[in-house]
């Protein structure tokens, strides 16, 4: 009974972090381009699998309430980080913001 209450408890802990704004649940599919995005052109100042450097925002301490600074920050930058809205389209902005809110576990 115990293991399963812990599983249970777990796993609702882990699904609400991969939830977006709306309410409804980051599609899987969505993390995955998010995690390919950020491989591409985020690790290199954040660090393999979110984990920061000591220069970058650590992004696994971002505030997932936090969705318009991220798009901002992403698209228009701010201070030391460039702006990729000519990189990034909105679409691929929020596949990573879907990837920075579910982490590592949802890849």
């Amino acid at each position: 009974m115990r293991v399963r209450l812990s599983s249970a408890l777990g796993l609702a802990l882990a699904c609400t972090s991969a939830v977006a704004q709306d309410g409804k649940p980051f599609a899987a599919e969505q993390i995955k381009k998010g995690a390919e995005l950020y491989e591409t052109n985020c690790q290199t100042c954040h660090g393999p699998r979110l984990a920061n450097p000591e220069w970058a925002k650590d992004l696994r301490k971002f505030p997932p309430a936090d969705h318009a600074r991220f798009v901002d920050t992403v698209t228009y930058g701010v201070r030391n980080m460039p702006p990729w809205g000519d990189v990034l389209k909105p679409d691929d902005v929020e596949a990573l913001w879907a990837y920075v809110v579910a982490g590592e576990r949802k890849k």
